[in-house]
């Protein structure tokens, strides 16, 4: 489960979730939840395979976003779907979407970067949980 919360001129995700690569999933979908007007209307047509290294899964998930927005800035993509595994040495996905449509993908947000400001993720009661403004 992801929210999108306002922070000064920047967003917010915060992101719930009762296992780690749950999490990661959740985040990405966030991420072009502020990207896309309607998360519903990118449809899974290719996909992309993901590697990011990293033990720290706070620096894991801003990679993680990172790579993402890589994506969607240099070849105009937008994904809605998420395979992913976490293991000691990083994560492998795979991201499906499409190429931005102008005719059925209303663009809310341009994110310029992930930053690391309140950048967390913490184990929590229930499961973990994640906080990541974006620069628009």
């Amino acid at each position: 489960m992801y929210e999108i919360f306002e922070h000064t001129a920047d967003l917010g995700l915060r992101v719930r979730a009762a296992a780690l690569p749950e999490l990661f999933v959740d985040a990405g979908r966030g991420l072009f939840a502020m990207v896309v007007d309607d998360l519903a209307s990118v449809q899974p047509t290719m996909s992309r395979e993901l590697h990011v290294a990293g033990s720290d899964v706070t620096y894991l998930l801003f990679d993680w976003l990172n790579e993402l927005l890589y994506l969607c800035d240099t070849e105009r993509l937008v994904f809605s779907q998420f395979d992913l595994r976490i293991d000691d040495a990083g994560l492998v996905a795979t991201a499906r979407g499409e190429p931005i449509d102008a005719g059925r993908h209303r663009l809310t947000h341009e994110i310029k970067a992930i930053t690391y400001h309140e950048l967390k993720v913490e184990r929590t009661s229930d499961g973990w949980l994640a906080e990541v403004i974006v620069d628009i």
